[in-house]
């Protein structure tokens, strides 16, 4: 749920049979804000369309990336659900078929891998790949991945030219001065007037809501009466708001490592509980690289790891380490630590390598590639897209001294990405396209069992948003992985969950009960 930021920091954010050209029941009204009586019209006329022509599955284009057997198509959507005759924008898809028989065969089950930003369009590849956390769920399901509107293929916006967007070094995050924070405030200005001068014309409709109808019309283009879906990170939100826009189209729903839905929670807190979080989490990286000191040779203790990371951050912010290495790309890094488990070692590894004299091992892994063109259009638009759909689903403070006062007071005791944190998100303070107000994320009529799977201690999606929603979708059921903290656990070897997502996809059978998870392994030297 983070992006790296454009203006000075590192920051934010993967049973039954098929019915074949059915068109679902009337979308719920759920809030008048968000799914009025046009809206609910709207999307419903545009799923009938999109049932009607269906997809015209072919190969991918070459550009994309993106090999055979995988098939790629598009959905046209309302740019604007209240004019659905209006402007219409194309949803890239793209799809493996399920591998198993005619009979085992349960539909198509699509993906979201989060951000906002993030592109699902990897998704299929974990059958082509055989990945063996899958291969039972890929007899079963036609794995579907989407760009979600305004990213990658799926009409792009973009806030800044990408090479801007990525030209280092940046400044330092932490602020010295007040004059350090009016630096800020004057590019988290100018990047939220760029958006609006590059992409004003989609900025109003990039909604999470807009984006969860835009997913009942690729359900009805695939002939799927009902929705098999599997969303982590914000993802999860995304399942969250269709799942309460849609309750009676959802068949089967999966969402792993859950964003708190609660509407005074959508973004602005949001992103201040996951300072809280993530330096939680970084001080249990740091505790791993202490106790495996023999390997690293960076601190014996957490304390002597955190003096060591506050005299490289300051070596970067005197003088960037290579001419393109200052602390806000030293964050970018760093922070997959703490997000990810699997980034333990690798990052343990690159730093002790830099202390022992290999300064471009650090250059190579934290650095911005300016050649990567194709690459840096990628970042920015992602992005774009992140700050997009954050600044459009909830209103955000306006006034400086509230983001100075909340900032100030959390840096103090959570350091690692307070100030990052709030630089990412202070566009939203002077965005200039409408802001909507958080839907109220509630059980409907016909909302069968979710399954919700989440760590104790993951850093971009705090636990309690498990246990709000979970409260939420009444008859939904929580795993929850004990003692865990990296973010995206279904992709994770651990047999307690692997099973239980497994079952639930292909019989749609949970636990009587909420189940607890011992972790799963911690990473090794």
């Amino acid at each position: 749920m983070r992006r790296t930021a454009a203006f000075g920091s590192a920051g934010a954010l993967i049973a039954g049979t098929l019915i074949a050209g059915a068109i679902a029941a009337p979308a719920a009204t759920a809030d008048g804000r968000h799914h009025n009586g046009s809206e609910a019209r709207g999307v419903q006329l545009a799923a009938a369309r999109a049932a009607r022509a269906g997809i015209d599955w072919a190969d991918c284009p070459a550009d994309w990336a993106i090999a055979a057997p995988i098939q790629c198509g598009w959905v046209t959507v309302p740019l604007d659900y209240a004019r659905p005759d209006g402007k219409q924008i194309k949803i890239a898809v793209d799809r493996h078929v399920s591998t198993g028989t005619s009979s085992e065969r349960q539909g198509a089950l699509i993906y979201n891998p989060g951000g906002p930003g993030g592109s699902g369009m990897a998704f299929p590849k974990r059958i082509a790949t055989k990945s063996p956390l899958w291969l039972n769920t890929a007899k079963a399901y036609d794995f579907v991945g989407f760009d979600p509107r305004g990213v990658g293929h799926s009409a792009p916006i973009s806030c800044i030219d990408p090479q801007e967007f990525v030209k280092a070094p940046k400044a330092d995050p932490v602020p010295d001065s007040e004059a350090d924070k009016r630096a800020q405030r004057k590019l988290a200005a100018e990047y939220a007037d760029g958006c609006a001068e590059r992409s004003g014309e989609m900025l109003p409709h990039m909604t999470t809501p807009n984006t969860a109808r835009d997913l009942d019309v690729i359900r009805a283009a695939l002939g799927e009466k009902k929705l098999n879906y599997l969303g982590v990170s914000y993802g999860t939100y995304l399942g969250a708001v269709y799942g309460t826009l849609f309750p009676s189209h959802v068949r089967r729903m999966v969402v792993d490592s859950v964003v708190n839905p609660a509407k005074d929670n959508i973004w602005y807190q949001a992103n201040l509980n996951q300072d809280i979080a993530f330096q939680k989490r970084w001080d249990d990286w740091k505790a791993w690289v202490a106790a495996n000191d023999a390997t690293f040779h960076i601190g014996t203790t957490p304390q002597k790891v955190e003096q060591e990371w506050l005299k490289l951050r300051a070596a970067a912010k005197k003088s960037p380490i290579g001419g393109v290495l200052g602390p806000a790309e030293l964050i970018g890094f760093f922070q997959s630590a703490p997000y990810y488990d699997s980034a333990w070692a690798p990052t343990a590894r690159t730093w002790s390598a830099y202390r022992a004299g290999d300064t471009q091992a650090l250059i190579d892994a934290a650095a911005p590639d300016l050649s990567d063109t194709a690459g840096n259009i990628r970042s920015e638009n992602s992005n774009a897209v992140y700050t997009a759909v954050e600044c459009a689903d909830a209103k955000w403070p306006t006034d400086w001294r509230t983001w100075d006062r909340d900032n100030t007071r959390l840096h103090k005791d959570h350091p690692f990405m307070t100030w990052a944190n709030a630089w990412m998100n202070l566009p939203c303070a002077t965005w200039r396209a409408k802001q909507q107000t958080p839907l109220d994320v509630r059980t409907g009529k016909g909302l069968p069992p979710v399954l919700i799977v989440q760590s104790t201690r993951d850093a971009a999606t705090p636990y309690e948003g498990a246990v709000e929603l979970h409260k939420r979708f009444r008859g939904s059921r929580l795993i929850t992985e004990e003692g865990a903290g990296s973010h995206g656990v279904t992709g994770l070897v651990n047999s307690c969950i692997n099973e239980r997502v497994d079952s639930y996809l292909l019989t749609g059978k949970t636990d009587r009960r909420d189940v607890t998870c011992a972790p799963h392994a911690t990473p090794k030297p």
